[in-house]
C-alpha cells in the first residue's frame, strides 16, 4: 500500500479527539506532562490519525497533528458510507462498522465519530464493545477502516463485474 502525501491534500480542520495529563513524581514534587490523540483528513477519504507528547497542551497537539498527517490513509467511501460491515480490534477494544442508507447519518459516539467525520463519511452505524479506553477505541476504528475493501479490487482479484460482487 502506498502512502498518502499530506501536502497534495486540502486537509480539513483537525480534530483533537482526547488530551490526557500525567504526572511523574520526583523529589521536588510531580512533573506534569500532556498527551495528545488528533484524527485529520480532507472529507474526501483521506484520513489520518497520530499521538503527541510534550510538556505543554500547545505542542502535544501539534506533535500528533504532524504525526497524523504522516499516518494518513485511503478510505474507500461509496455514496457517502462504507461499501461493506467491518469489525475492527485493537487490545480490548472493538468496533463494528455497517454501512447506511443516505439520510442516516453519522451514529456513533465521540471518538469513533471524530475519526469517521475526518474520513468524509456521512452516514454509518457503530457499535463499540469491550474496553472503553479511548486510544484503543480509536484504534480498532483506524484497523477497520484500513481493512475496508473496495468494490473495484475486490472485483478485479475475483475476475468478475462490479455488479457480480453485490449480488
Amino acid at each position: 500500500m502506498s502512502s498518502i502525501n499530506p501536502t497534495e491534500l486540502e486537509l480539513n480542520e483537525e480534530t483533537v479527539i482526547k488530551i490526557n495529563r500525567v504526572a511523574k513524581v520526583v523529589a521536588g514534587g510531580r512533573r506534569f506532562r500532556f498527551s495528545s490523540l488528533a484524527a485529520i483528513g480532507d472529507g474526501k477519504g483521506h484520513v489520518g490519525l497520530g499521538y503527541g507528547k510534550a510538556n505543554e497542551v500547545i505542542s502535544a497537539i501539534s506533535k500528533s497533528k504532524e504525526n497524523a498527517k504522516k499516518n494518513m490513509f485511503r478510505v474507500p467511501v461509496i455514496n457517502g458510507t462504507i461499501p461493506h460491515k467491518i469489525e475492527g480490534k485493537f487490545g480490548a477494544a472493538k468496533v463494528m462498522l455497517k454501512p447506511a442508507s443516505p439520510g442516516t447519518g453519522i451514529i456513533a459516539g465521540g471518538a469513533v465519530r471524530a475519526l469517521i467525520e475526518q474520513a468524509g463519511i456521512t452516514d454509518v452505524l457503530t457499535k463499540r464493545y469491550g474496553s472503553t479506553n479511548i486510544n484503543n477505541i480509536v484504534r480498532a476504528v483506524e484497523v477497520a477502516l484500513r481493512n475496508l475493501q473496495d468494490p473495484v479490487s475486490v472485483a478485479n482479484r475475483r475476475g468478475i463485474t462490479i455488479g457480480e460482487v453485490f449480488s
